[in-house]
């Protein structure tokens, strides 16, 4: 074994907490409910009218209502502010998530004990995507200097050190780390700025800008909150951050420099511009007449992703430290892989051969054969080349065929969030002896001899999986999670 796996052996990674806030659903059980119902949740957005692509996978606002007045989907039906920030809800959680910090209300919670289980019968509401008073659940008075991406990662953070039974009040800050996975930052309030120069002259652009649009600032502003002193980083390696900040994160823990670490990926570029420019370069879809059925992973008819936002984020400790304090491990972080495939700065590399390095080295950290490995977590992200690259990959080095899920048919591409909140997916499927299907998917494209789950959930108990995240740049993220 390398040095890196002897000291996984060891030591053990442990996640024993869970953030995540997606269009499809705000916190753990909302989100897994939207997941599970596997219908997507794209949709037309005003702002976006006009141009090549007008549809994203956006998390609302409670002024936009449904027929009946009532939001489509609040987190998972309850109080808005609590559910962002980890309080109980009456949705399955499927454990205890003990106090939560620095909730809207500025009160914490104790939530109930809860087992696993099945998403309550019509939590997902027929795809209806999730509504969310953004700057009431972060809460305070430093709201207003933060982008929206820095929200959404602050709130998911809350969550998971809240789902983790850890208090920042009590904890030792400097034994704590921080790393946040972003890909593009404060985009939009580059582009407003960049407008008030050009309309009203200088004196109008924000002293706030640069903190506000740096991708740094996520990172910066959930240290700030939550106390927590040891290494604060911001990893970009595009579509991969995510994934790329949990393997720093790992690191830290094994390189003894961090007890805890809240790690994971946030993003928010909704914005025309960006939108705009993701499609002028070919890797939209561009069905414009069927928002909804515009993601399909692995399908044989995919012409592009739906972008979109959102944050996720975990808690990670070594297993030793976590258990001494009497948690339990929602999973282990058992290996982890990188590669590059230096080929194109946005095109993978055809085949997957240097992806396959990165699954490799999170196999061999883990000390798991292709075999061991029940599920695939893909990166799919409904582009040709990505998918074409993906299949060839799954079917070379697992050729047992796993069973195959890919959450961007559901809640679109969330960019530097996506390997973080598919890294969520993977532990709950661990945990629930559930894997969500792939949106709009009835079979994979003839040419891919892959087991995807399509239509509806399939029931396995899944004991290790892997998770796969890719990035524009080259950059290959394998990580391997087991069932505790």
């Amino acid at each position: 074994m390398t040095g890196t796996a002897e000291r996984v052996a060891r030591a053990g990674v442990a996640v024993t907490g869970l953030g995540v806030v997606t269009p499809a659903g705000v916190g753990e059980p909302a989100f897994w409910a939207g997941l599970c119902a596997g219908r997507s949740v794209a949709r037309r957005r005003p702002e976006l009218a006009g141009m090549p692509v007008d549809f994203v996978c956006a998390i609302g606002d409670p002024s936009e209502r449904g027929p009946e007045g009532e939001p489509e989907r609040g987190g998972d039906g309850g109080d808005l502010g609590a559910a962002a920030n980890g309080a109980p809800n009456g949705a399955p959680s499927g454990r205890a998530s003990g106090r939560a910090y620095g909730t809207a209300s500025g009160t914490a919670y104790g939530t109930a004990d809860g087992t696993a289980r099945d998403p309550a019968p019509g939590a997902a509401r027929d795809a209806a995507y999730s509504v969310l008073d953004v700057d009431a659940a972060v809460g305070g008075r430093s709201v207003w200097r933060m982008a929206r991406f820095v929200k959404l990662a602050l709130i998911a953070a809350r969550q998971a050190v809240a789902d983790a039974g850890l208090d920042p009040v009590t904890w030792d800050g400097a034994r704590v780390g921080v790393v946040l996975g972003v890909g593009v930052g404060g985009v939009s309030v580059l582009a407003d700025n960049a407008l008030k120069l050009q309309a009203h002259g200088p004196e109008s652009v924000s002293p706030l800008l640069v903190p506000m649009m740096i991708p740094n600032a996520a990172a910066g502003e959930v240290a700030i909150a939550l106390k927590a002193r040891g290494p604060s980083l911001a990893p970009v390696t595009a579509c991969a951050s995510g994934a790329t900040a949990l393997v720093v994160a790992r690191d830290l823990l094994l390189g003894g420099e961090c007890d805890v670490v809240v790690a994971g990926g946030a993003e928010s570029v909704l914005t025309p511009l960006v939108v705009t420019a993701f499609a002028r370069m070919g890797a939209l879809s561009t069905r414009t007449d069927d928002p909804a059925g515009a993601s399909r992973p692995f399908a044989a008819d995919r012409d592009g992703f739906v972008i979109g936002e959102g944050a996720g984020m975990l808690v990670l400790e070594r297993e030793a430290d976590a258990r001494a304090r009497g948690r339990v491990p929602r999973a282990l972080l058992a290996g982890a892989g990188a590669s590059t495939d230096a080929h194109h700065p946005t095109a993978p590399a055809p085949g997957g051969r240097i992806a396959q390095v990165a699954v490799e080295t999170a196999l061999r950290e883990a000390g798991w054969s292709a075999y061991d490995v029940e599920h695939v977590n893909a990166h799919g992200t409904s582009t040709p080349l990505n998918d074409a690259m993906e299949a060839a990959l799954i079917e070379r080095v697992f050729p047992h065929g796993p069973p195959v899920t890919a959450a961007k048919g559901v809640v679109g591409h969330t960019l530097a969030a996506a390997g973080a909140i598919e890294a969520v997916a993977t532990v709950l499927t661990l945990e629930h002896g559930l894997i969500p299907p792939i949106a709009n998917l009835d079979a994979p494209a003839v040419e891919f001899d892959l087991d995807c789950v399509t239509k509806q959930v399939r029931r396995q108990r899944v004991r290790s999986a892997v998770s796969h995240s890719f990035g524009f740049g080259g950059h290959n993220v394998a990580l391997a999670f087991g069932r505790v």
